[in-house]
């Protein structure tokens, strides 16, 4: 007897079962047994819908010790390697881990827990009198799968001022932040004081580790508390409005974006947020019984903040000056929406082939299916307040 018809056997008994007797039940637990092979335990557990067979059954045993990540890493030594079996791959990944490392910038969680060990928690209300000191955080553009090579971007946020920064990568490896924090470092109008990031190894590296403290004038080097996003709010905020809300959930899983996502930050989205956005910043939160009323400044962009900043220096004041003297926004407005058209195109184009070769492998379509540009924004849960979303 075939799978298929094992299947159809299964289901047609599944529907009579119920209804029989207790004698007509146990005869037919005898037919079953007889036909199938099983045990009478199994036999009564599958008659009632509790086991399942076939693409429902649920994978047994432990889940996986590794992820994606670290099972790239693992196939990529085990081909190097010549493709030894298991016990010999066992002694084989400590002798070559560290070859891969120079070669791919790949860093172990043992590097990640030695950073660990000395950059301090920075928790709890904070206040700088001055412009530099930042957050920082990355958000991935995968579409809701790790799988593959796929785009990400890195969110650096001014704590004085507002003024926010973003870098399109390639992946989140060690040295495609350093790449990213480079080219942002370079275009900021002030001086890089402070970094704080979360605990992610993508920025808890030996390679991020490099370029903050081996250098003339090294950073101040703080991360956040493990599982407590709120210790990076301000960041986390801006993951949402500067990033979600322009390009929503979908995959951007081609080389080809990364530039053109980079020239939509630097040459329209950014300079319209910077410039022409007007954000607020809590000065006073107070909690009365079980209600918590909070205070915000008067609403300001922040090269406003940075302008009115005593301890900027006036060259840079006279370069912001003229760099918003020189920008429009209802230009910047256009000139985004235009490049967003063509960053989309692509995207459904790749969406469409994904869906393409899930259909042609036999695999289910996820249900959101090919999402365009507007349906790429997760909407809103009916308990939560809704959140406007940009619309294009």
């Amino acid at each position: 007897m075939s799978h298929t018809s094992k299947e159809e056997y299964l289901e047609s008994c599944r529907q009579r079962y119920p209804s029989r007797n207790r004698a007509g039940k146990s005869t037919m637990l005898d037919e079953v047994i007889d036909t199938l092979g099983w045990d009478r335990k199994h036999t009564i557990k599958a008659l009632n819908g509790r086991v399942a067979h076939g693409k429902e059954a649920k994978r047994r045993g432990s889940k996986p010790t590794y992820g994606p990540a670290e099972q790239a890493v693992i196939v990529a030594i085990w081909k190097y390697s010549e493709q030894p079996c298991g016990a010999r791959l066992k002694q084989t990944l400590p002798l070559w881990i560290d070859s891969y490392q120079a070669r791919h910038g790949r860093k172990t969680g043992r590097a990640s827990n030695r950073i660990q060990k000395f950059v301090p928690i920075r928790c709890g209300p904070q206040a700088f009198d001055e412009p530099g000191w930042l957050k920082a955080d990355t958000v991935s553009h995968g579409g809701g799968s790790s799988s593959g090579a796929f785009l990400w971007s890195l969110t650096l946020n001014d704590f004085h001022s507002g003024w926010t920064e973003l870098a399109a990568l390639w992946g989140n490896s060690g040295g495609e932040v350093r790449v990213g924090l480079e080219r942002i470092e370079k275009r900021l109008p002030f001086p890089m004081l402070g970094f704080d990031c979360d605990n992610g190894s993508e920025l808890l590296n030996e390679v991020i580790e490099a370029y903050l403290l081996r250098r003339s004038r090294s950073i101040e080097w703080t991360r956040s508390r493990a599982y407590k996003k709120n210790d990076q709010a301000h960041v986390e905020q801006k993951n949402f409005t500067h990033v979600r809300q322009l390009l929503g959930y979908g995959r951007f899983g081609d080389l080809e974006l990364r530039e053109q996502v980079n020239d939509l930050y630097e040459k329209a989205w950014l300079p319209l947020r910077n410039h022409f956005t007007p954000v607020m910043k809590l000065i006073e939160k107070q909690r009365i019984g079980s209600e918590v009323r909070k205070k915000y400044d008067i609403p300001a962009k922040p090269c406003d903040r940075l302008l009115a900043c005593a301890k900027v220096s006036e060259e840079t004041k006279i370069q912001l000056r003229a760099t918003r003297r020189s920008l429009d926004p209802m230009d910047l407005a256009a000139d985004i929406e235009e490049r967003l058209r063509r960053i989309f195109t692509i995207v459904e184009y790749i969406e469409e082939d994904r869906l393409d070769e899930m259909t042609r492998a036999g695999e289910p379509a996820p249900r959101s299916g090919a999402a365009g540009a507007e349906n790429l924004v997760k909407s809103t849960p009916k308990n939560q307040n809704q959140t406007k979303c940009r619309v294009l």
